[in-house]
């Protein structure tokens, strides 16, 4: 066992809390829903980026590679001034989603380059231009951009052309849960030395404001470089600075004067080392040097070509001589995390490909993030501050009045997603699972905890709109992430597996109850979280009225049924009471595939015959119907509803095989239509699943033509028939037209930069390749399918799935030119040596050339290509 994982252990055991600092800050807290008192709900505008230097928060923290212990009292990131900037880069810059051609979207240069799950060791990379930021060219040109023109980066401005630029390594590293080592390395890759502002701060978050019962904590020099740091949560604290430096002292609050032209309550404001150090405002710092923010200064010269090192030391213990083992322990721990990695590595030979897992992983670990929201407080406003107006009461969110979080969560990516999302999680949850499952189950649990679950069984969907709703992935998680601990650890976590069933029983019952309005088993599901996927908005009602029966929804609710069939069956095993349960899911599923099949007295079903692929069905309002033939990845999404069993555990459940049996003789035509659990495989499997081999040889045909959805880099979203020939609709007089868009999307049906009509999504090839994977598990080599369509050359379902896990691969991979498909041919990204291994993991990637798209640090979701 290495020391990484003796400290997995420990955390685990709940002997040493290895967790208690980590990379917990966020990366944007202006323009989140948590930090708007707007009485219209405008978030992106009642903090903005201009304002948040001088913005005390009341829900949160931001900073730059920035830390923070696991309830944001005190936090630590890095601020940088090239002398040019009119304000110091203190935090990531960005356009909101009104100010982007393609949404909301962060300008900067940074990259995750490694972690240990424990952030025993972590290191991130920002990349700080020498020349003034372009703040103004950026939002400029953005805006002048159409939505047909891509996204206007900051490398394309040309300020890293000539390499006139600074590479400031951040690396954190722990001698204990409450000792971290700090340094700073500055990388001057221009040809002339270049002189630049390094001011790490560190600060409390302001909770006394809100409260007047809470302590104020303080900041205090103590001669030395060196800061004492009292609270009342976390007790005293020390921070050391080597070398020379100043140190510089304000306070957490807010700049009324400048931002609303009122009293301030201090004379030390948030903003106040930022106006010492770009304006030589001596008055804007506090003299006495105690505060509760505070940053050490240093003015460093870098030679060309050259490099600095800068280190600080935070602890709760008194250093008599802080720097003394400090690059013993900082490489010790450096070795440990090469070892962590080098165990969880060894079937993997291409070092390549070891270098993407890894810095996968690492963006996963990165994204962790202290959240905080009281929806009732947040409503009513806060004690000693202006009551809301009555409207307030009927914002956003206000049927969640119960929510209340304070914990770690792992959020999509820290700028553009700074807050949690359903779904979202539940795939990093799987992610995780290979290297932390201790944190992946305790993430999956929090989400059905009371603080978080709707008493009615909804979980929330995202802070924008609680009550949206996401797909129900939450027990495959749980699953899967069961599966995937009981195989490393060798014992499954019975304990985990049956309190989230029995919270999601709850879950599941709110989806039968609210989003199968006919009462037939076909679920209308809404948004989904395919933004702009079909040929309406699915977050607002049908254009006329009616309704839509939406293959995907119902499609998500059959696999949920069978992931709840199979946890039940699991705990069966060892607790006889859960065999009525699986009986309960097995015959749910059974009556959901039979309707997805024949949908009432029509005889309509979502499966249409001709075309061989599954279609929505529009019910108008005069009764008449039409099935919407629009080949996207919702026709395929019936393949996610397979399980597979083995027949030692099928004989071990006597009850449910009899009952299955009883239901057979019942209702044959939906046995022999969707399931072959009755027969066994060569291999001594049972197959439960919407589709036999007929259909699902031809959904394969559809998905595997290169025509259609298979690309180079993986399944598209949408056809690519509707290239040059777009699906058009007609409605009350209205065109309803969807093309095939392989990048960014060219519609504002659904606002921010998600398209869904045509590039590649990693979750939905993960479960793709994940279901194929499953499906030959009981067809076996037997059952082959030509691949690609039209070739002439045929392979095994687990052959599909490993050839286009390769294509998934292929995006980040280096190809034989030496160039990566993400990198969308940028020549600096993908040959210039100080960036071409750095990788981004973006939230969707081009259909037809694998470039990245969308938020560009989403490795959340993203992040499953360390499992493939």
């Amino acid at each position: 066992m290495n020391a990484e994982q003796t400290r997995l252990q420990e955390q685990n055991a709940q002997k040493v809390n290895w967790l208690k600092w980590g990379p917990y800050l966020s990366e944007r807290q202006w323009g989140t829903v948590r930090e708007d008192y707007s009485n219209n709900g405008d978030a992106w505008n009642y903090i903005t980026h201009d304002m948040a230097r001088s913005k005390a928060y009341r829900w949160g923290e931001e900073g730059i590679a920035g830390i923070s212990d696991d309830q944001q009292e005190l936090c630590l990131s890095l601020a940088l001034w090239n002398g040019q900037d009119p304000i110091l880069k203190e935090r990531l810059f960005g356009l909101t989603n009104s100010e982007g051609n393609h949404g909301e979207d962060v300008k900067e240069l940074y990259y995750y380059l490694d972690s240990t799950p424990t952030h025993s060791y972590f290191k991130m990379l920002y990349k700080y231009p020498q020349a003034a930021y372009p703040y103004q060219q950026l939002l400029d040109e953005n805006r002048r951009r159409s939505k047909l023109e891509p996204e206007y980066e900051l490398i394309d401005t040309g300020l890293f052309d000539h390499d006139n630029y600074f590479d400031v390594f951040v690396e954190y590293a722990k001698q204990n849960e409450e000792d971290l080592l700090i340094q700073y390395t500055i990388c001057n890759r221009s040809q002339q030395t270049a002189t630049l502002h390094v001011l790490p701060q560190l600060w409390y978050r302001n909770t006394w404001q809100e409260n007047s019962g809470i302590i104020k904590p303080e900041m205090l020099y103590q001669g030395e470089n060196t800061l004492l740091l009292r609270s009342a949560l976390l007790g005293n604290y020390y921070c050391y600075a080597d070398g020379n430096t100043d140190i510089l002292f304000t306070e957490n609050e807010t700049n009324n004067r400048r931002l609303y032209n009122a009293n301030n309550t201090t004379p030390y404001v948030k903003d106040g080392i930022n106006n010492r150090v770009v304006h030589n405002d001596t008055a804007a710092v506090n003299p006495k040097q105690e505060g509760t923010k505070a940053a050490f200064w240093y003015q460093i010269t870098v030679p060309a070509q050259g490099s600095m090192v800068i280190r600080l030391r935070l602890s709760k213990n008194k250093q008599a001589s802080p720097f003394q083992d400090f690059d013993s322990l900082m490489k010790l721990r450096q070795t440990e995390a090469d070892e962590f990695y080098t165990d969880n590595q060894a079937s993997i030979t291409n070092e390549d490909e070891r270098l993407v897992q890894r810095q996968a992983w690492a963006g996963m670990l990165w994204s962790k993030q202290y959240y905080t929201y009281n929806v009732k407080r947040w409503l009513d406003g806060d004690p000693g501050e202006p009551i809301p107006p009555n409207s307030r009461k009927q914002s956003r969110n206000n049927r969640w009045q119960h929510f209340l979080a304070e914990d770690v969560l792992s959020m999509p990516d820290k700028w553009e997603y700074p807050w949690f999302a359903a779904w979202d999680l539940a795939f990093h949850c799987i992610t995780f699972s290979a290297i932390d499952a201790g944190f992946a189950k305790k993430q999956l649990r929090l989400l059905v905890g009371v603080n978080y679950i709707h008493p009615n069984g909804q979980l929330p969907a995202y802070e924008w709109d609680f009550s949206d709703v996401n797909p129900p992935v939450h027990a495959l998680a749980s699953w899967h992430v069961y599966e995937i601990d009981r195989d490393i650890s060798g014992k499954g976590d019975l304990v985990f597996l049956e309190e989230i069933f029995q919270k999601l029983l709850l879950n599941f019952t709110w989806w039968v109850n609210r989003k199968d309005s006919e009462g037939n088993n076909i679920f209308e599901g809404g948004f989904l979280g395919l933004d702009n996927i079909g040929v309406f908005n699915r977050s607002a009602p049908v254009p006329g009225g009616g309704f839509l029966e939406q293959a995907d929804g119902t499609s998500w609710m059959a696999m949920y049924a069978l992931n709840m069939m199979r946890i039940a069956m699991e705990l069966a095993l060892y607790n006889p009471a859960y065999e009525t349960m699986a009986i309960k899911f097995a015959e749910h599923f059974l009556y959901i595939a039979g309707s997805i099949a024949n949908i009432g007295e029509e005889s309509l079903g979502l499966w249409d015959d001709q075309d061989g692929f599954y279609y929505d069905v529009l019910r108008k309002p005069d009764c008449t119907w039409d099935r919407l033939r629009l080949r996207t990845l919702v026709g395929l999404i019936p393949m996610f509803a397979v399980s597979i069993f083995d027949e030692a555990r099928w004989k071990n459940l006597p009850k449910l095989t009899a009952r299955l049996d009883w239901f057979m003789q019942q209702r044959p035509d939906l046995v022999e239509l969707v399931s072959r659990w009755k027969d066994k495989s060569g291999d001594e499997q049972h197959l439960f699943s919407l589709l036999r081999g007929h259909r699902m040889k031809l959904l394969l045909r559809r998905m595997l033509d290169t025509n259609e959805f298979l690309s180079d880099y993986g399944i598209r979203s949408v056809s690519k028939i509707y290239e040059k020939h777009p699906f058009n609709y007609y409605l009350n007089g209205a065109d309803y037209s969807v093309k095939y868009t392989p990048a960014e999307s060219d519609t504002d049906m659904f606002g921010g930069n998600s398209n869904w009509r045509g590039p590649i999504w990693m979750p939905i090839n993960y479960l793709l390749i994940s279901s194929l994977q499953r499906f030959h598990e009981y067809y076996t080599d037997d059952f082959k399918v030509e691949y690609p369509t039209g070739s002439g050359q045929y392979s095994t379902l687990a052959g599909i799935a490993d050839a286009l896990s390769q294509r998934l691969k292929a995006i980040f991979l280096r190809n034989d030119q030496g160039e990566r498909a993400v990198f969308g041919g940028h020549p600096k990204l993908n040959h210039d040596p100080h960036f071409k291994d750095y990788i981004l993991f973006h939230e969707y990637f081009h259909g037809d050339t694998g470039k990245g798209l969308g938020a560009s640090h989403q490795t959340g979701w993203t992040g499953l290509i360390a499992l493939l």
